[in-house]
């Protein structure tokens, strides 16, 4: 079985298409019973966040095919479009990507955070759904050890730096004063909780907090001194906003253009900055053709993100070496893991036919035949049965001038001269005495 990684992400599609390919909450229990349920699969997890969509499964050779053509099919894709932005790595690299991943080298901003509690809940949900067998577990289990080793031994994880702190930092490039802005969070999670923070920390003094329900935007905006609304709230708080940032998991658009333009009359069309870090999309992209209105996705925000990337780079590059070493550590378990079961597997073959021989034995011997025909049949018997196999396989190998297995015979079929030299039987046939006189 091979281990694949099969996905898209910021940087083969745009934010149009992973929104199409993202998994709400709502879905992953039934896509994973859906992955599971393939022939070619034994095992999944699901990774879907804003900035990317990752299929992880244990499958078997040709399972990249099969995985995405059951992404298209779930989202009503066409394949070929889906081809054209979808990667897909195998075994050793299925590893490295996740790892990779896990610790934020592979993130729009490199080193971010969140990613790490983000692959932790796909790993949960997966257990969840059943969706992990042994390769699986072990994998993320391994990941989880390698991301808490760079964390602690690289300086990736100082002053964090996440899609949040990109789009707080865009803005304080417009607004000259914080202190005078306003801001509406749209979301409840941990990106939205942290924009308020870094809002608060920047000089935002008036903070509301929209959310489906109250209680959970109560939880981000009493420690800042904001305050909650529920979504239904949105259109009047709109009006008195300076700075909109938006992150749910709403599978429909929360701020149409209707609504914003009408906010923008009363506001009497002072400009609004607008950061829409969701996918699917919290605004309409309408929204961005009013006047006045100056809206960002997590795509616009690369250039705050590449110059935060420059100076994370030495801590990146000790973060690969550590990950290097972390997948050969998983490559040696892996290799050992499977030659322990090929190992029971054989074992199990030898005394399943010890096993036969021996009833065969027993059997006759209870009609009374002579002890040491039996013993010799027996003998001849299990020689025989351990034998064909192995002479079939050297036979065919040898018609097909397979090397590679030739010369593995001696070593694994034949035991060393001294082995039978000092098991020589304790009664050897008479032989010719060649001793001089």
């Amino acid at each position: 079985m091979t281990l694949l990684a099969l996905g898209i992400n910021h940087r083969t599609a745009t934010v149009a298409v992973r929104e199409q390919v993202a998994f709400t909450p709502a879905q992953l229990e039934s896509a994973l019973e859906e992955l599971c349920s393939l022939p070619q699969i034994s095992e999944a997890a699901v990774l879907s966040t804003c900035n990317r969509t990752e299929l992880y499964c244990v499958t078997d050779a040709a399972g990249e095919q099969t995985v995405l053509n059951w992404l298209g099919r779930f989202h009503n894709l066409r394949v070929d479009d889906l081809a054209r932005c979808a990667y897909h790595y195998l075994d050793n690299d299925a590893a490295r990507h996740l790892m990779r991943v896990a610790v934020g080298l592979d993130s729009m901003v490199l080193g971010e955070p969140q990613i790490l509690g983000q692959l932790k809940d796909a790993y949960q949900q997966a257990r969840h759904a059943r969706g992990l067998g042994g390769q699986l577990e072990r994998l993320f289990q391994h990941t989880f050890a390698v991301a808490k080793q760079v964390r602690t031994e690289t300086g990736i994880g100082k002053n964090p730096v996440s899609v949040a702190y990109a789009a707080v930092s865009m803005a304080n490039r417009i607004f000259d004063d914080f202190s005078r802005s306003r801001a509406l969070l749209i979301g409840a999670g941990e990106t939205i909780e942290l924009v308020a923070r870094h809002l608060h920390e920047a000089g935002v003094r008036e903070l509301t907090v929209a959310n489906r329900t109250r209680e959970r935007a109560e939880k981000i905006s009493a420690a800042l001194g904001a305050n909650a609304i529920t979504l239904s709230e949105i259109p009047e708080a709109l009006v008195d906003a300076d700075i909109v940032i938006s992150s749910t998991a709403s599978p429909l658009p929360i701020v149409g253009k209707g609504v914003m333009e009408r906010a923008l009359k009363k506001r009497r069309h002072r400009p609004v900055f607008m950061v829409d870090i969701a996918v699917p999309r919290d605004i309409e992209p309408e929204v961005g053709e009013l006047a006045d209105v100056f809206l960002y996705t997590v795509d616009d925000l690369q250039e705050v993100i590449e110059e935060n990337r420059r100076h994370r780079q030495v801590a990146a590059d000790q973060a690969e070496s550590l990950i290097e070493h972390g997948v050969s550590h998983w490559q040696h378990e892996r290799r050992v893991r499977n030659g322990g079961e090929l190992i029971r597997e054989y074992r199990r073959h030898g005394e399943a036919l010890r096993d036969l021989s021996r009833e065969q034995a027993l059997e006759r011997l209870a009609r009374g035949e002579d002890p040491a025909a039996v013993v010799e049949r027996l003998a001849h018997q299990l020689a025989n049965r351990l034998m064909h196999q192995p002479t079939q396989a050297i036979r065919d190998a040898s018609s097909k001038e397979e090397s590679a297995l030739l010369d593995a015979v001696p070593r694994l079929l034949m035991p060393p001269k001294p082995a039978f030299e000092t098991h020589s039987p304790a009664n050897p046939r008479r032989h010719k005495d060649n001793t001089p006189a």
